[in-house]
C-alpha cells in the first residue's frame, strides 16, 4: 500500500512538472500580449501594469482576421471532407479486396507516411506550377488531400477489418450495389474513426505554415498562420502584437478542440480495442 502511494506521488509530481513545462510558453504569450513594448522590454515575466487591448486591435487589423479566418476555414473544411471521402472509400476497397494488388497498394500508402514533406516540397511546387494550380485555394486543398490520405487509409483499414462481412453480404443479397453498400452500410459504422481523423487533420491544416507559404501567392488568400508573418519586418518585429496575433489565431482551434476532444479519445480507444 505504501509503495503504491509513493508511486502515485511520483506520478503526480512528474505530471506537475510536465504541466509547468507545457503551460509556461502560453503564460508568457498571454501576459505579454497585454503589455506595451516598453513593459515587455523591462521584464517578460512580470504581469502587465494595465490591461490594454491595443495589441489585439492592431493584430486584428494586420491579420485581416475575418478574411484569413474564412480562408483557413475553407481550406481546412474542404481538405478534411476530401480526405475522409477518398480515404474511407479506398480503405474499404483495399481491405475487403482479395486481390494481391490491394495488399501492394496498402503497403504503398503506409510506406509513403515515412517520407518527410521537406524532401518532396520542391518537386511538389514545380508540379503545382506545371498544373497551373499554384496560388489557388483549390490547388492547396488538392495537395492537402493528397498528403493526408495515407495516414487516413492506415487508420480506416484497421477499423474496416472489424466490421463483420455478413453485413455487406446481407446488403448485396438485398440488392445493394458496391457504392450503396459503402455509403449506407459501411460509412456510418466508421463514425468514431472518422471523427478522430477529421479532428487531427483540422489541427494539422489549421496550424500549417509551410505549404500555404509555398502555394499561396495572393495575400487575399492568406491563411491565419501565414498572415502572422506580416508582423516580422526586415529589421524589427512588433513582439507584443505578434503574441496577441498568435493568441487570436489559436483561439478558434482551442475552442474547436475543447468541443470535440471527447471524439478523439473515443475514436482512438475504439480503434485500439477493435484494431
Amino acid at each position: 500500500m505504501m509503495k503504491k502511494n509513493v508511486v502515485n506521488s511520483v506520478q503526480v509530481f512528474m505530471l506537475l512538472i510536465m504541466s509547468v513545462f507545457f503551460l509556461f510558453p502560453i503564460y508568457i504569450a498571454v501576459i505579454n500580449a497585454f503589455k506595451t513594448d516598453g513593459e515587455m522590454a523591462r521584464s517578460i515575466l512580470s504581469l502587465p501594469q494595465v490591461l490594454s487591448f491595443h495589441n489585439f486591435i492592431t493584430a486584428f487589423r494586420k491579420l485581416d482576421f475575418l478574411r484569413t479566418t474564412f480562408n483557413t476555414f475553407i481550406i481546412a473544411s474542404l481538405s478534411v471532407i476530401g480526405i475522409v471521402i477518398t480515404s474511407s472509400m479506398a480503405a474499404y476497397k483495399i481491405t475487403t479486396s482479395k486481390l494481391p494488388a490491394a495488399r501492394f497498394f496498402y503497403l504503398l500508402f503506409v510506406a509513403s507516411m515515412l517520407i518527410p514533406f521537406h524532401s518532396i516540397m520542391i518537386s511538389l511546387t514545380r508540379t503545382a506550377i506545371n498544373l497551373g494550380v499554384k496560388g489557388s485555394l483549390l490547388g492547396t486543398v488538392t495537395i492537402y488531400i493528397g498528403l493526408g490520405v495515407n495516414m487516413a487509409i492506415f487508420l480506416y483499414s484497421g477499423f474496416v477489418k472489424t466490421i463483420p462481412m455478413e453485413l455487406e453480404e446481407a446488403a448485396v443479397i438485398d440488392g445493394c450495389g458496391p457504392f450503396r453498400v459503402y455509403w449506407h452500410i459501411i460509412f456510418p459504422l466508421l463514425k468514431p474513426i472518422t471523427a478522430t481523423i477529421a479532428i487531427l487533420d483540422v489541427l494539422w491544416i489549421w496550424n500549417d505554415f509551410l505549404l500555404p507559404l509555398l502555394m499561396i501567392t495572393n495575400s487575399k488568400n492568406y491563411t491565419l498562420i501565414l498572415s502572422a508573418n506580416k508582423f516580422f519586418g526586415k529589421y524589427e518585429a512588433d513582439w507584443t502584437s505578434v503574441l496577441a496575433g498568435l493568441l487570436m489565431t489559436s483561439l478558434p482551434l482551442v475552442i474547436f478542440y475543447l468541443i470535440f476532444q471527447k471524439h478523439i479519445v473515443k475514436g482512438i480507444t475504439a480503434g485500439s480495442v477493435k484494431g
